[in-house]
């Protein structure tokens, strides 16, 4: 569970500035959506299940998304040995002199196994400067680790600490070092940042591969893949899977050397079978008689194949009550479709496990009080020094039964998608030609 997420110094954003997953002490038009989109920790902390994050274009959306990223990827890779030579890739706030040689910050607090924890650590290029973890296992927080430059100070939870730190290198993570020698409260961490999966609604690829493999090896997944498209109204009654030999498929001719072919199939990281996906459509016929049309997936709308694809992610993520972060997740969705996958976070029947989905979108019809409480809804916005700004529609003096998207496309909120000048020149080019404008 994500309780919070803190970065400065990173890309757009220059001051820190923290995303919240703590629900906040306010009620909701509607009473039900208090009760679907949060959940008791405990009887100090309440969670939220999902997050939207809008803004204009450049204004740090995305920034924010690529913050958490590289967080977990350089906690899950930082201790190999491939990266001993290689530059940390953080890239400070460059508008500023002062920033662009000072560290990036990163921060983390999340549940684990029913204790709160509190990681992070400032980095640049070339070197980890600080580090540090901590968890509250009675309610105080207690240090497990802190690190200045070489020096770390270890408490006896974490077991062989002095033999980790002699082999943790200067651009390497203590944390990571940890995992890779088998330390467990360091595994045990580093497995929950493995249960962040942050990926671009815009790229197929980077989640396609991830439902392929899990509809053709787990039949409870394939099951749940096409539950979802079924009711998502999309026209597919099944999908199912066709395998046919490669060289039946005509992707190598006839007359290539064997020993060429088997170096190809390797290449390809495939045996013997190319795996297509085909969803089953009704087709009905004379006198009431139903039967049943396959096309291959890519014939589909983009939108039903982005459904498709990201539907592992989806399901693998509310089973496992785990974080899901999507940037543009509209991209290729109608709005109805997007609703549909955020509203399997904000239901305590399809979220049973109390997973979370955090995500950057441009579309305005997703905010609505029917959907979302107040503290779901962020927002990034630059100022005229070029730093991003992040805050929650919480933060302002909103009334519950306002209309929230009417509201921002007027500017009330701020990181509205047009401003200053661009704003003022497509007023004026209306008029000219002779459009009426309010």
């Amino acid at each position: 569970m994500l309780i919070e997420f803190t970065v400065g110094n990173f890309r757009s954003f220059k001051e820190r500035v923290t995303l919240s997953m703590v629900a906040a002490k306010l009620k909701s038009l509607d009473p039900q959506l208090d009760s679907n989109n949060t959940y008791k920790v405990d009887a100090d902390l309440t969670l939220l299940t999902s997050a939207a994050i809008y803004g204009a274009n450049a204004s740090g959306k995305s920034n924010l998304i690529k913050a958490l990223r590289f967080m977990r990827r350089f906690v899950l890779t930082s201790s190999k040995e491939s990266q001993a030579d290689e530059p940390i890739p953080t890239i400070p706030y460059q508008l500023d002199e002062k920033t662009e040689r000072a560290p990036s910050f990163f921060e983390i607090v999340f549940y684990l196994e029913g204790v709160p924890y509190r990681y992070g650590f400032e980095v640049t290029t070339e070197k980890v400067e600080t580090e540090w973890l901590f968890y509250s296992p009675n309610k105080k927080e207690a240090k497990l680790f802190i690190r200045e430059g070489s020096d770390i100070l270890i408490s006896r939870a974490i077991r062989g600490g002095q033999a980790i730190k002699s082999l943790t290198r200067p651009n390497a993570l203590f944390l990571s070092v940890a995992a890779q020698l088998n330390n467990e409260i360091a595994k045990r961490v580093l497995g929950w940042f493995r249960s962040i999966n942050v990926i671009s609604g815009l790229d197929d690829r980077e989640y396609g591969g991830f439902t392929a493999r899990m509809f053709t090896e787990d039949e409870s997944y394939r099951t749940g893949i096409v539950e979802l498209i079924q009711e998502s109204d999309v026209g597919i009654n099944d999908i199912v899977v066709e395998k046919t030999k490669i060289h039946e498929a005509g992707v190598f001719p006839k007359d290539m050397p064997q020993e060429l072919r088997n170096f190809l199939l390797k290449q390809m990281k495939e045996e013997s079978e190319l795996i297509t996906f085909r969803s089953l459509h009704r087709k009905y016929c004379d006198e009431g008689v139903v039967n049943q049309v396959s096309f291959d997936i890519n014939e589909e709308s983009e939108g039903t194949q982005k459904l498709f694809f990201l539907s592992g992610p989806v399901i693998d993520t509310l089973r496992e009550g785990k974080v899901l972060v999507i940037d543009e997740i509209e991209a290729r969705l109608h709005t109805l479709l997007t609703r549909k996958l955020i509203g399997l976070f904000n239901s305590k029947e399809t979220n049973p496990k109390n997973a979370q989905l955090i995500f950057a979108t441009h579309d305005t019809n997703l905010l609505s009080n029917k959907l979302f409480r107040r503290d779901q809804i962020w927002f990034v916005e630059k100022d005229g020094e070029g730093a991003s700004h992040l805050y929650s529609l919480a933060e302002l003096k909103v009334r519950n039964d306002a209309s929230f998207e009417s509201d921002y496309l007027q500017g009330k909120y701020g990181a509205i998608p047009i401003l200053g000048e661009m704003r003022h020149t497509l007023i004026e080019v209306g008029q000219e030609d002779g459009c009426e404008t309010e």
